[in-house]
Protein backbone atom coordinates (compact mmCIF):
# COMPACT_ATOMS: atom_id res chain seq x y z
CA UNK A 1 0.00 0.00 0.00
CA UNK A 2 1.66 3.16 -1.14
CA UNK A 3 4.95 2.00 -0.79
CA UNK A 4 5.79 2.85 -4.88
CA UNK A 5 5.10 6.13 -4.40
CA UNK A 6 7.89 9.52 -6.13
CA UNK A 7 9.68 11.18 -3.83
CA UNK A 8 11.39 14.26 -3.72
CA UNK A 9 14.55 12.00 -4.03
CA UNK A 10 13.29 11.31 -7.70
CA UNK A 11 12.49 15.10 -9.20
CA UNK A 12 14.73 17.47 -10.94
CA UNK A 13 13.83 20.79 -9.53
CA UNK A 14 16.30 23.02 -11.01
CA UNK A 15 14.92 26.29 -11.76
CA UNK A 16 11.58 24.82 -11.64
CA UNK A 17 8.41 26.68 -9.49
CA UNK A 18 7.52 23.57 -6.61
CA UNK A 19 4.14 24.07 -4.81
CA UNK A 20 4.91 22.18 -1.86
CA UNK A 21 1.88 21.30 0.49
CA UNK A 22 2.65 20.99 4.41
CA UNK A 23 1.24 20.69 7.58
CA UNK A 24 1.66 24.31 8.75
CA UNK A 25 -1.53 23.95 11.16
CA UNK A 26 0.19 24.67 14.47
CA UNK A 27 -1.18 25.88 17.65
CA UNK A 28 -1.32 29.73 18.19
CA UNK A 29 -2.06 31.82 21.05
CA UNK A 30 -2.35 35.67 20.41
CA UNK A 31 -0.65 35.77 17.17
CA UNK A 32 2.49 33.18 18.63
CA UNK A 33 3.02 29.65 17.50
CA UNK A 34 2.82 28.03 20.69
CA UNK A 35 4.11 24.52 19.13
CA UNK A 36 6.44 23.89 16.17
CA UNK A 37 6.74 20.60 15.45
CA UNK A 38 4.99 20.45 12.10
CA UNK A 39 7.42 23.22 11.20
CA UNK A 40 10.46 21.64 12.41
CA UNK A 41 8.78 18.27 10.59
CA UNK A 42 8.26 20.08 6.85
CA UNK A 43 12.33 21.41 7.03
CA UNK A 44 14.13 18.38 5.39
CA UNK A 45 11.74 18.60 2.19
CA UNK A 46 12.01 21.93 2.15
CA UNK A 47 16.02 22.13 2.23
CA UNK A 48 16.55 19.56 -0.32
CA UNK A 49 14.44 21.06 -2.32
CA UNK A 50 16.25 24.67 -1.86
CA UNK A 51 19.61 23.59 -2.11
CA UNK A 52 18.69 21.62 -5.53
CA UNK A 53 17.71 25.11 -6.91
CA UNK A 54 13.88 24.91 -6.74
CA UNK A 55 11.70 27.61 -6.67
CA UNK A 56 9.74 26.53 -3.35
CA UNK A 57 5.55 27.88 -3.34
CA UNK A 58 4.75 26.38 0.23
CA UNK A 59 0.97 26.15 1.27
CA UNK A 60 -0.69 24.94 4.04
CA UNK A 61 -4.31 25.21 5.97
CA UNK A 62 -4.44 26.51 9.84
CA UNK A 63 -7.47 25.55 11.75
CA UNK A 64 -10.76 25.58 10.41
CA UNK A 65 -12.00 28.74 9.17
CA UNK A 66 -14.57 29.41 6.88
CA UNK A 67 -13.44 32.48 5.19
CA UNK A 68 -10.93 34.74 5.62
CA UNK A 69 -10.04 35.20 9.37
CA UNK A 70 -6.78 36.50 10.69
CA UNK A 71 -7.45 34.73 13.52
CA UNK A 72 -5.67 32.26 11.66
CA UNK A 73 -2.91 33.72 8.49
CA UNK A 74 0.23 32.06 8.23
CA UNK A 75 2.10 35.26 8.54
CA UNK A 76 3.55 33.71 12.02
CA UNK A 77 4.61 30.43 10.46
CA UNK A 78 6.33 32.63 7.76
CA UNK A 79 8.37 34.35 10.37
CA UNK A 80 9.38 31.01 11.71
CA UNK A 81 10.24 29.57 8.76
CA UNK A 82 12.78 32.45 7.98
CA UNK A 83 14.69 31.95 11.10
CA UNK A 84 14.51 28.39 10.51
CA UNK A 85 15.71 28.54 7.24
CA UNK A 86 17.97 31.84 7.69
CA UNK A 87 17.07 33.43 4.53
CA UNK A 88 13.40 34.81 4.19
CA UNK A 89 10.41 33.32 3.36
CA UNK A 90 8.00 36.04 1.80
CA UNK A 91 4.62 35.83 2.81
CA UNK A 92 2.02 36.44 -0.08
CA UNK A 93 -1.03 38.52 2.02
CA UNK A 94 -3.73 37.51 -0.38
CA UNK A 95 -7.01 36.84 1.53
CA UNK A 96 -7.80 34.95 -1.86
CA UNK A 97 -4.99 32.89 -1.62
CA UNK A 98 -3.86 33.15 -5.22
CA UNK A 99 -3.82 36.91 -6.02
CA UNK A 100 -1.65 39.48 -7.06
CA UNK A 101 0.65 39.29 -4.39
CA UNK A 102 1.56 35.69 -5.00
CA UNK A 103 1.43 36.17 -8.42
CA UNK A 104 4.26 38.85 -8.53
CA UNK A 105 5.86 36.90 -6.11
CA UNK A 106 6.52 33.41 -8.13
CA UNK A 107 6.85 36.02 -10.76
CA UNK A 108 10.32 37.46 -9.24
CA UNK A 109 11.46 34.16 -8.35
CA UNK A 110 15.33 32.50 -8.00
CA UNK A 111 16.10 28.88 -7.86
CA UNK A 112 16.33 28.63 -3.57
CA UNK A 113 13.84 30.84 -2.83
CA UNK A 114 10.32 30.47 -0.74
CA UNK A 115 7.17 31.75 -0.81
CA UNK A 116 4.67 31.03 2.25
CA UNK A 117 0.91 31.41 0.48
CA UNK A 118 -1.97 32.59 2.95
CA UNK A 119 -4.08 29.84 4.77
CA UNK A 120 -5.80 27.92 1.77
CA UNK A 121 -8.84 27.43 3.99
CA UNK A 122 -9.55 31.70 3.69
CA UNK A 123 -11.10 30.03 0.48
CA UNK A 124 -14.12 28.02 0.74
CA UNK A 125 -13.24 25.77 -2.38
CA UNK A 126 -10.68 24.07 -0.55
CA UNK A 127 -12.66 21.67 1.83
CA UNK A 128 -14.91 20.79 -1.51
CA UNK A 129 -12.21 20.46 -3.68
CA UNK A 130 -13.74 22.83 -6.62
CA UNK A 131 -12.00 22.59 -9.60
CA UNK A 132 -11.35 26.22 -10.13
CA UNK A 133 -9.09 26.58 -6.83
CA UNK A 134 -6.65 23.78 -7.49
CA UNK A 135 -6.64 25.25 -11.14
CA UNK A 136 -5.29 28.55 -9.49
CA UNK A 137 -2.86 26.91 -7.20
CA UNK A 138 -1.82 24.82 -10.34
CA UNK A 139 -0.83 27.34 -12.07
CA UNK A 140 1.77 28.88 -10.16
CA UNK A 141 3.94 25.91 -10.03
CA UNK A 142 5.49 22.95 -11.99
CA UNK A 143 6.02 20.47 -10.13
CA UNK A 144 3.50 19.24 -7.09
CA UNK A 145 5.08 17.66 -3.45
CA UNK A 146 2.72 16.31 -0.85
CA UNK A 147 4.55 16.29 2.58
CA UNK A 148 1.16 17.12 4.47
CA UNK A 149 0.56 13.59 5.85
CA UNK A 150 -1.65 15.11 8.37
CA UNK A 151 -3.87 15.91 5.80
CA UNK A 152 -3.40 13.22 3.38
CA UNK A 153 -6.68 11.62 4.51
CA UNK A 154 -9.04 14.63 2.95
CA UNK A 155 -9.43 15.06 -0.52
CA UNK A 156 -9.38 18.74 -0.78
CA UNK A 157 -8.11 21.03 -3.41
CA UNK A 158 -4.30 21.58 -1.82
CA UNK A 159 -4.08 17.93 -1.01
CA UNK A 160 -5.93 15.90 -4.35
CA UNK A 161 -7.62 18.24 -6.89
CA UNK A 162 -4.18 20.37 -7.72
CA UNK A 163 -2.57 16.81 -8.96
CA UNK A 164 -4.97 16.96 -11.97
CA UNK A 165 -3.60 20.18 -13.56
CA UNK A 166 -0.09 19.48 -12.44
CA UNK A 167 1.50 16.60 -14.36
CA UNK A 168 4.97 15.79 -11.84
CA UNK A 169 3.99 15.24 -8.33
CA UNK A 170 6.01 13.49 -5.27
CA UNK A 171 5.58 12.84 -1.37
CA UNK A 172 7.94 14.47 0.82
CA UNK A 173 10.29 13.00 3.15
CA UNK A 174 7.71 13.61 6.12
CA UNK A 175 5.07 11.91 4.06
CA UNK A 176 7.73 9.24 2.90
CA UNK A 177 8.91 8.32 6.75
CA UNK A 178 5.18 7.92 7.68
CA UNK A 179 4.22 5.77 5.02
CA UNK A 180 7.53 3.43 5.53
CA UNK A 181 6.53 3.21 9.56
CA UNK A 182 3.32 3.23 9.19
CA UNK A 183 2.73 1.01 6.10
CA UNK A 184 5.90 -1.50 7.35
CA UNK A 185 3.84 -1.85 10.73
CA UNK A 186 0.34 -2.61 9.07
CA UNK A 187 1.61 -4.81 6.53
CA UNK A 188 4.56 -6.19 7.49
CA UNK A 189 5.52 -6.07 11.16
CA UNK A 190 8.13 -7.82 12.85
CA UNK A 191 6.45 -9.45 15.54
CA UNK A 192 5.29 -10.29 18.18
CA UNK A 193 3.20 -7.41 16.90
CA UNK A 194 1.44 -5.00 19.80
CA UNK A 195 -1.12 -2.51 19.55
CA UNK A 196 -2.24 0.32 22.27
CA UNK A 197 -5.66 2.04 21.89
CA UNK A 198 -7.02 4.48 23.99
CA UNK A 199 -8.64 7.45 23.66
CA UNK A 200 -12.20 8.11 24.67
CA UNK A 201 -14.63 6.60 22.09
CA UNK A 202 -15.24 2.65 20.40
CA UNK A 203 -16.64 4.72 17.68
CA UNK A 204 -13.60 6.58 16.37
CA UNK A 205 -11.89 3.41 16.27
CA UNK A 206 -13.99 0.71 15.11
CA UNK A 207 -12.93 0.52 12.00
CA UNK A 208 -8.85 0.34 13.39
CA UNK A 209 -10.24 -2.86 15.93
CA UNK A 210 -11.54 -4.72 13.40
CA UNK A 211 -8.22 -4.45 10.91
CA UNK A 212 -5.41 -4.59 13.52
CA UNK A 213 -7.21 -7.86 15.15
CA UNK A 214 -6.36 -9.63 11.29
CA UNK A 215 -2.78 -8.97 11.93
CA UNK A 216 -1.61 -8.31 16.02
CA UNK A 217 -0.25 -10.92 17.99
CA UNK A 218 -1.60 -9.28 21.28
CA UNK A 219 -4.11 -5.84 21.05
CA UNK A 220 -3.88 -3.37 24.25
CA UNK A 221 -7.21 -1.69 25.49
CA UNK A 222 -7.17 1.27 27.52
CA UNK A 223 -8.86 4.97 27.77
CA UNK A 224 -12.48 5.98 27.84
CA UNK A 225 -12.94 3.14 25.33
CA UNK A 226 -12.33 0.08 27.62
CA UNK A 227 -15.41 0.96 29.75
CA UNK A 228 -17.80 -0.27 27.15
CA UNK A 229 -15.80 -2.94 26.51
CA UNK A 230 -16.20 -3.81 30.44
CA UNK A 231 -20.08 -3.70 29.86
CA UNK A 232 -19.63 -6.18 26.89
CA UNK A 233 -18.16 -8.41 29.69
CA UNK A 234 -21.15 -8.15 32.25
CA UNK A 235 -19.17 -5.37 34.38
CA UNK A 236 -21.14 -2.15 35.94
CA UNK A 237 -19.35 0.88 34.69
CA UNK A 238 -21.01 3.49 36.76
CA UNK A 239 -20.43 7.02 35.39
CA UNK A 240 -17.73 6.68 33.01
CA UNK A 241 -17.30 6.72 29.74
CA UNK A 242 -19.96 4.76 27.82
CA UNK A 243 -21.20 3.93 24.08
CA UNK A 244 -24.10 1.98 24.90
CA UNK A 245 -24.92 1.45 21.17
CA UNK A 246 -21.11 0.01 20.77
CA UNK A 247 -21.61 -2.94 23.42
CA UNK A 248 -22.64 -5.33 21.31
CA UNK A 249 -19.89 -4.63 18.69
CA UNK A 250 -17.26 -4.56 21.72
CA UNK A 251 -18.79 -8.32 22.73
CA UNK A 252 -18.39 -9.58 18.69
CA UNK A 253 -14.32 -8.02 19.20
CA UNK A 254 -13.73 -10.21 21.80
CA UNK A 255 -14.97 -12.91 20.56
CA UNK A 256 -13.04 -12.36 16.87
CA UNK A 257 -10.00 -11.86 19.26
CA UNK A 258 -10.37 -15.09 20.44
CA UNK A 259 -11.24 -16.71 17.18
CA UNK A 260 -7.89 -15.36 15.86
CA UNK A 261 -5.48 -16.29 18.47
CA UNK A 262 -4.88 -12.47 19.39
CA UNK A 263 -4.02 -12.24 23.39
CA UNK A 264 -6.74 -9.03 24.00
CA UNK A 265 -5.84 -7.16 27.45
CA UNK A 266 -8.25 -4.86 28.84
CA UNK A 267 -7.87 -3.20 32.22
CA UNK A 268 -7.92 -5.21 35.28
CA UNK A 269 -8.56 -2.42 37.61
CA UNK A 270 -9.59 1.15 37.64
CA UNK A 271 -9.03 4.21 38.92
CA UNK A 272 -12.19 5.81 39.96
CA UNK A 273 -13.31 9.51 41.07
CA UNK A 274 -16.83 11.25 41.79
CA UNK A 275 -15.96 14.03 40.09
CA UNK A 276 -13.75 15.09 36.88
CA UNK A 277 -11.09 17.18 37.80
CA UNK A 278 -7.58 16.38 39.29
CA UNK A 279 -8.28 17.78 42.78
CA UNK A 280 -10.56 15.31 43.67
CA UNK A 281 -11.02 11.72 46.05
CA UNK A 282 -10.03 9.19 44.24
CA UNK A 283 -9.40 5.11 44.39
CA UNK A 284 -9.03 1.73 42.59
CA UNK A 285 -11.02 -0.64 42.47
CA UNK A 286 -11.14 -4.23 40.31
CA UNK A 287 -12.77 -3.40 36.90
CA UNK A 288 -15.97 -5.59 37.62
CA UNK A 289 -16.77 -3.63 40.87
CA UNK A 290 -17.16 0.64 39.72
CA UNK A 291 -19.84 2.29 42.04
CA UNK A 292 -22.49 3.76 40.60
CA UNK A 293 -22.23 7.56 41.24
CA UNK A 294 -18.30 7.08 40.26
CA UNK A 295 -16.62 7.04 37.03
CA UNK A 296 -12.93 5.68 35.99
CA UNK A 297 -10.36 8.03 34.92
CA UNK A 298 -7.08 6.15 34.58
CA UNK A 299 -6.13 2.26 34.39
CA UNK A 300 -4.97 0.60 37.59
CA UNK A 301 -1.57 -0.74 39.03
CA UNK A 302 -2.21 -4.30 38.62
CA UNK A 303 -3.14 -3.56 35.01
CA UNK A 304 -0.23 -1.21 34.70
CA UNK A 305 1.98 -4.09 35.25
CA UNK A 306 0.25 -6.08 32.77
CA UNK A 307 0.06 -4.28 29.88
CA UNK A 308 3.83 -3.03 30.52
CA UNK A 309 4.78 -6.77 30.79
CA UNK A 310 2.65 -7.73 27.55
CA UNK A 311 5.27 -5.04 25.87
CA UNK A 312 8.92 -6.65 26.91
CA UNK A 313 9.17 -8.66 24.52
CA UNK A 314 7.25 -6.99 21.27
CA UNK A 315 9.08 -6.45 18.01
CA UNK A 316 6.89 -3.50 16.73
CA UNK A 317 4.35 -1.15 18.47
CA UNK A 318 1.76 0.90 17.18
CA UNK A 319 0.12 3.64 20.08
CA UNK A 320 -3.16 5.42 19.60
CA UNK A 321 -4.87 7.42 22.39
CA UNK A 322 -3.87 7.50 26.22
CA UNK A 323 -4.65 5.15 28.60
CA UNK A 324 -6.72 7.74 31.08
CA UNK A 325 -7.13 11.45 31.59
CA UNK A 326 -3.60 12.13 31.21
CA UNK A 327 -3.95 16.34 31.37
CA UNK A 328 -4.93 15.89 34.95
CA UNK A 329 -1.56 14.73 36.94
CA UNK A 330 -3.52 12.19 39.05
CA UNK A 331 -4.79 10.23 36.26
CA UNK A 332 -1.55 10.08 34.23
CA UNK A 333 -0.32 7.56 35.32
CA UNK A 334 -1.13 4.47 32.95
CA UNK A 335 0.03 6.65 29.71
CA UNK A 336 3.35 7.49 31.62
CA UNK A 337 3.81 4.14 33.02
CA UNK A 338 3.02 2.34 28.96
CA UNK A 339 4.72 5.66 27.49
CA UNK A 340 7.90 4.67 30.10
CA UNK A 341 7.97 1.04 29.40
CA UNK A 342 7.79 2.17 25.05
CA UNK A 343 11.15 4.53 25.71
CA UNK A 344 12.51 1.13 27.06
CA UNK A 345 11.80 -1.51 24.92
CA UNK A 346 14.20 -2.38 21.41
CA UNK A 347 11.25 -2.35 19.11
CA UNK A 348 10.20 -0.14 16.53
CA UNK A 349 7.78 2.18 18.26
CA UNK A 350 4.98 3.85 16.37
CA UNK A 351 3.32 6.94 18.06
CA UNK A 352 0.09 7.42 16.22
CA UNK A 353 -0.29 10.96 16.28
CA UNK A 354 -3.21 13.00 18.37
CA UNK A 355 -3.45 12.60 22.12
CA UNK A 356 -0.58 10.10 21.95
CA UNK A 357 1.71 12.39 20.80
CA UNK A 358 1.01 14.90 22.69
CA UNK A 359 1.40 13.13 25.69
CA UNK A 360 4.75 11.21 24.22
CA UNK A 361 5.89 15.07 23.88
CA UNK A 362 4.68 15.87 27.39
CA UNK A 363 6.24 13.61 29.46
CA UNK A 364 9.79 13.51 27.51
CA UNK A 365 9.62 10.46 26.11
CA UNK A 366 9.54 11.70 22.56
CA UNK A 367 13.50 10.92 21.49
CA UNK A 368 12.70 7.31 22.50
CA UNK A 369 9.94 6.77 19.91
CA UNK A 370 11.28 5.18 16.42
CA UNK A 371 8.10 7.35 15.25
CA UNK A 372 5.19 10.36 16.10
CA UNK A 373 3.04 10.15 13.56
CA UNK A 374 2.01 14.51 12.38
CA UNK A 375 -1.76 12.83 11.71
CA UNK A 376 -3.59 11.46 14.31
CA UNK A 377 -7.02 11.22 11.90
CA UNK A 378 -4.72 10.06 8.91
CA UNK A 379 -2.77 7.61 11.06
CA UNK A 380 -5.84 6.64 11.94
CA UNK A 381 -7.39 5.98 8.34
CA UNK A 382 -4.08 4.46 7.51
CA UNK A 383 -4.28 1.99 10.80
CA UNK A 384 -8.02 1.02 9.53
CA UNK A 385 -6.45 -0.22 5.95
CA UNK A 386 -7.96 2.72 4.06
CA UNK A 387 -6.42 4.39 1.37
CA UNK A 388 -5.72 8.03 1.78
CA UNK A 389 -6.67 10.16 -1.07
CA UNK A 390 -3.68 12.65 -0.80
CA UNK A 391 -0.91 9.86 -1.10
CA UNK A 392 -3.05 7.99 -4.07
CA UNK A 393 -3.20 11.34 -6.20
CA UNK A 394 0.56 11.36 -6.35
CA UNK A 395 2.63 9.78 -9.06
CA UNK A 396 3.74 6.42 -8.46
CA UNK A 397 7.72 5.37 -9.59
Amino acid sequence: MFMNKKSVNDLQVKGKRILVRCDFNVPLKDGEITDENRIVAALPTIKKLMNDGGRLILCSHLGKPKEPDMAFTLAPVAKRLSEHLGKEVIFAADDTVVGENARKAVAAMNDGDVILLENTRFRKEETKNIADFSKELAELADVYVNDAFGSSHRAHCSTVGVTEYIKESAVGYLMDKEIEFLGNAVNNPTRPFVAILGGAKVSDKIAVINNLLEKVDTLIIGGGMAYTFMKAQGYEVGNSLLEEDKVEYSKEMIEKAKAKGVNFLLPVDTVIVKEFKNDTEFKTVPSSSIEADWMGVDIGEKTREIFTNALKDAKTVVWNGPMGVFEFDNFAKGTIAVAKALAEIDATTIIGGGDSAAAVNLLGFGDKMSHISTGGGASLEFLEGKDLPGVVAVNDK
